[in-house]
């Protein structure tokens, strides 16, 4: 049998065009818009804006209303925690595990991700350096070995994006999110298990609390009472 060279559908292109207007803002949160307008905007059919956009509503990006078109959602202050904890209770164990089984090419692909992080945060360049952040933490978690939940976290980080929150030049800069970044790395590649789930968990706290304090005035209480869980010692097999 021939080889088949896998290809982006139309549908899948139109997503990702999609899902990057909704981050960037282009497509505002609480905005109406009907399949044939962005079809149009497109320049393709409805058919693979429509499958784009249920792709999109099942990870809460978009809504469908009856008779009124598709609404684009906008990240409410629960949702924000909801999404924290998560992170919270996924990350840290998911980056102790990586520690422990990550191959020699992963942690090359990791310090690769880490140092154009480093580049871009250098050139105040915050997209890209947010760009390179994002495929950090996606391939720490594909080196736990769990690519179904790499997925899915980094559908996560697209709720949080949509809000159009950013801590960088209001609670902290771009180098300090490197130094976070750093430290997560320091423990992986020195071995440190432990070292590495607890700086993936500070991280992600002090991310969570900084856009619940700013962004919305909320109490990071909750958030803390639930990384105190996430901080319970991991039992060895």
């Amino acid at each position: 049998m021939k080889a088949i060279t896998p290809e982006p559908t139309l549908a899948g292109q139109v997503y990702e065009s999609i899902r990057k207007s909704i981050i960037s803002g282009q497509l505002a949160p609480g905005s109406l818009h009907s399949v044939k307008s962005l079809a149009d905007s497109l320049e393709v059919s409805r058919t693979p804006v429509r499958e784009a956009l249920i792709d999109l509503a099942a990870v809460d990006m978009v809504r469908f209303e009856r008779n009124r078109g598709v609404r684009i959602l906008e990240t409410q202050l629960p949702d924000l925690v909801e999404i924290f904890v998560i992170r919270l209770l996924a990350e840290p164990p998911m980056a102790y595990r990586a520690t422990e089984c990550m191959t020699e090419s992963g942690k090359r692909e990791i310090e690769r991700s880490f140092k154009a992080m480093e580049s871009a945060a250098s050139a105040g360049n915050e997209p890209l350096m947010m760009e390179h952040d994002r495929r950090f933490h996606v391939l720490l978690v594909e080196q736990a070995g769990n690519e179904r939940l790499a997925r899915y976290m980094d559908q996560l980080r697209d709720l949080i994006l949509s809000r159009g929150v950013s801590t960088v030049g209001k609670s902290r800069s771009l180098s300090d999110v490197v130094d976070a970044h750093r430290r997560i790395l320091c423990a992986l590649v020195a071995g440190d298990a432990a070292g590495a789930a607890e700086a993936m968990r500070d991280h992600v706290l002090q991310t969570a609390e900084m856009i619940v304090t700013q962004e919305h005035q909320g109490d990071p209480a909750e958030l803390r009472r639930w990384a105190q869980l996430s901080a319970v010692p991991i039992p060895k097999p």
